[in-house]
């Protein structure tokens, strides 16, 4: 190929996503976009203060990044949201629980309405991952359970509705991420299944939603039943062969974060990319820094003019990239529904509470403890939990509440706790299982799990499951402590009868 190197470097740039610091489009940020011609960015929680200044960012980068400009963001529901004050959207596990496709549309639509009114186009969601391992560090309630035909059906109303209002979807994680025990923001993970097992399981929501989702995300996992040497972000068998040819999936693919260490650790990012775009990714996600952009840009540019990724291949992606931009423009539009949106949210919340082995509320007006976590960090891909005190305040509408808060759950000594006749509440707000300790010897009357549902498995006792803490969360449990709401979800996984 005799073009100039420059010129490919600009030809790369539109195969790439990134991502930047700050809270505004500063000087060095929108002369790299604009010198390089990319036109795709994903934001995430550090980029956002409020509906304000998110829309003047998003302005900015639509005037930098051109009429195809693709703006992405993380707002699935339950904990993985990047957007906080706009309505809190249950998790999918949480929908699952209600198992209703009528309210998993219009979740999906509002939500977009939200995001679409903060200046997005696209949202990384939903997830088709079926969570079948209890000790997956990373999906649990972010999935919609673990059958495969109602977790799709569930995921393709959530789209659906999206899709009314303007918004593109990304399901994710290709080919499924739901059965591993390592994070691939971490390590990287492998599922050993026979391909029949595959596809019986993990391939089944991809396959139903392959004919209408505007966008797929790989994951970096490796399937050996299929390419025991690539993870799917970088295996020709799997994005290819089974996605393109298999499946005819004529949308969008694009990887995970190539900055995970499953991949970056292993692999470099310049390297990486050159072999996800070869294998069949139309865009790679590199968000890193702008030096591991730089790197992803001159390996890409290299790699077209040797060959290794052909022209016709740049050519396909350039163009799948653009019937995305053009179907789903990136318009904002004014956000009137807010108040409609929070109701429809707050169902999904009420309809998601679930319990397990016949809890008992404390009398109005009880003495209640509370035993909750003093931290509440985020751990990388979800936002931070919910504060004790909040929990606190919540049970204080209702009883004399004491708060007791522990550092670390294996030392924290349960025996310890006054022998006082306190009506005792554990609230678990992260989404970490509990380990051996904190298993054998915890015994609260009542156990809040508002994270993580596979927590009420670890403690022995009466649970109250939400799948998520945002404020409808806490409210639906309200609800139910004061009589006012029976916990009728069903959780949708196995284990939980």
């Amino acid at each position: 190929m005799n073009e100039p190197l420059h010129a490919l470097r600009k030809l790369a740039a539109q195969l790439i996503m990134i991502r930047f610091p700050g809270t505004e489009l500063d000087a060095a940020t929108a002369a790299f976009l604009k010198e390089n011609g990319i036109r795709a960015v994903c934001l995430f929680r550090g980029n956002m203060t409020d509906a304000a200044q998110l829309a003047k960012l998003t302005a900015d980068l639509r005037a930098v990044l051109g009429p195809e400009a693709l703006i992405a963001i993380d707002q699935e529901g339950g904990a993985v949201v990047r957007s906080t004050w706009v309505p809190a959207p249950p998790a999918a596990m949480g929908l699952g629980a209600a198992d209703d496709t009528g309210l998993a549309q219009r979740t999906g639509a509002a939500v977009a309405r939200a995001v679409k009114a903060l200046g997005f186009n696209w949202n990384f969601a939903p997830v088709l991952d079926l969570n079948n391992n209890p000790h997956n560090p990373v999906i649990a309630e972010r999935s919609f359970g673990a059958d495969p035909q109602r977790a799709a059906e569930l995921a393709m109303a959530w789209m659906a509705g999206s899709e009314a209002e303007g918004v593109a979807c990304c399901v994710k994680h290709f080919p499924g991420h739901g059965d591993t025990s390592v994070d691939s923001h971490r390590d990287l993970p492998t599922v050993d299944k026979p391909r029949a097992e595959l596809e019986a399981f993990e391939f089944a929501p991809f396959r139903a939603a392959a004919p209408v989702a505007p966008a797929v995300m790989t994951a970096h996992i490796v399937y050996p039943a299929i390419d025991a040497d690539n993870p799917a972000t970088m295996s020709p068998a799997i994005l290819d062969g089974i996605l393109r040819r298999e499946w005819n999936y004529g949308g969008v693919i694009i990887t995970d974060g190539m900055d995970m260490h499953a991949i970056a650790g292993r692999y470099g990012v310049g390297n990486a990319a050159v072999r996800a775009l070869a294998a069949g990714a139309d865009m790679v996600m590199a968000l890193g820094t702008p030096q591991t952009q730089d790197e992803t840009l001159d390996a890409i540019a290299r790699a077209i003019a040797d060959g290794t990724i052909g022209r016709t291949r740049v050519d396909e992606s350039l163009a799948r990239l653009a019937a995305l931009a053009a179907k789903y423009p990136c318009a904002p539009r004014d956000y009137t529904e807010d108040a409609a949106d929070r109701e429809v949210m707050a169902e999904g919340w009420r309809r998601a509470l679930t319990s397990r082995g016949n809890p008992h509320r404390p009398a109005p007006g009880a003495k209640v403890r509370l035993v909750a976590r003093q931290d509440v960090v985020s751990d990388g891909v979800s936002e931070a939990g919910v504060p004790a005190a909040s929990v606190a305040d919540m049970l204080r509408r209702l009883y004399d509440v004491d708060l007791v808060t522990f550092a670390d759950a294996e030392s924290f000594d349960w025996s310890a706790l006054p022998d006082d006749g306190r009506y005792t509440i554990l609230a678990s707000t992260s989404r970490l299982r509990y380990g051996p300790h904190a298993r054998a010897t915890w015994r609260p009357d009542l156990h809040v799990a508002l994270w993580n549902p596979y927590q009420a498995l670890d403690i022995d006792a009466p649970a109250l499951m939400t799948y998520g803490f945002a404020a409808p969360a806490l409210a639906a449990v309200g609800a139910w402590l004061a009589g006012d709401l029976e916990a009728a979800g069903k959780c949708p996984v196995p284990g939980f009868a």
